[in-house]
């Protein structure tokens, strides 16, 4: 067996770049059509990717992500990478957020009139008469059965001051 010259790969180096390919094609078979469209993908990889969303055959499904890999070594991968990258940080910050607005929600029910105060200061747009009726009519559903309907108007109220 003859040893490798210094620009070739050895197959086991070639598999785990296959590997790696697909698995930025499973990333991508995640995505929304919208967010796949911003990447400016070629029209194959594009069409392969749709495609294995329809598949509920393991083995198709293993056959074209396989595809998508071969198709995957046409394309400069790094760009994707960031692509993929920024989408799931924005998906990370979006839960943040989601979980921020949670917290102020149930502070707020529990009982926590400073957090008002700092919720109008923070965001001036803020109706103080809205804010403070929703929060006494959550107050007012805690002992009750019945769903809590102005939990959740209070909830929306928050995430639309911090939307804006």
């Amino acid at each position: 067996m003859e040893p490798l010259a210094d620009n070739e790969k050895s197959r086991t180096q070639l598999k785990k770049e296959a590997k790696a390919l697909q698995q930025i094609g499973v990333r991508l078979a995640t995505l929304s059509d919208d967010q796949l469209g911003r990447m400016n993908l070629p029209d194959d990889l594009m069409e392969a990717i749709r495609d294995v969303r329809s598949m509920r055959s393991h083995g198709a499904r293993r056959r074209q992500m396989q595809y998508i890999g071969t198709l995957m070594r046409q394309v400069a991968v790094a760009p994707i990478e960031q692509a993929l990258m920024d989408i799931e940080q924005g998906a990370h910050q979006q839960a943040r957020a989601f979980q921020r607005v949670e917290s102020w929600r149930d502070r707020l029910v529990a009982g926590d009139d400073e957090l008002m105060n700092e919720i109008l200061e923070r965001f001036p747009d803020a109706n103080r008469q809205r804010l403070g009726q929703l929060v006494r009519s959550a107050r007012k559903e805690i002992g009750k059965e019945a769903p809590k309907r102005s939990a959740r108007h209070l909830f929306r109220y928050l995430q639309e001051l911090t939307s804006s």
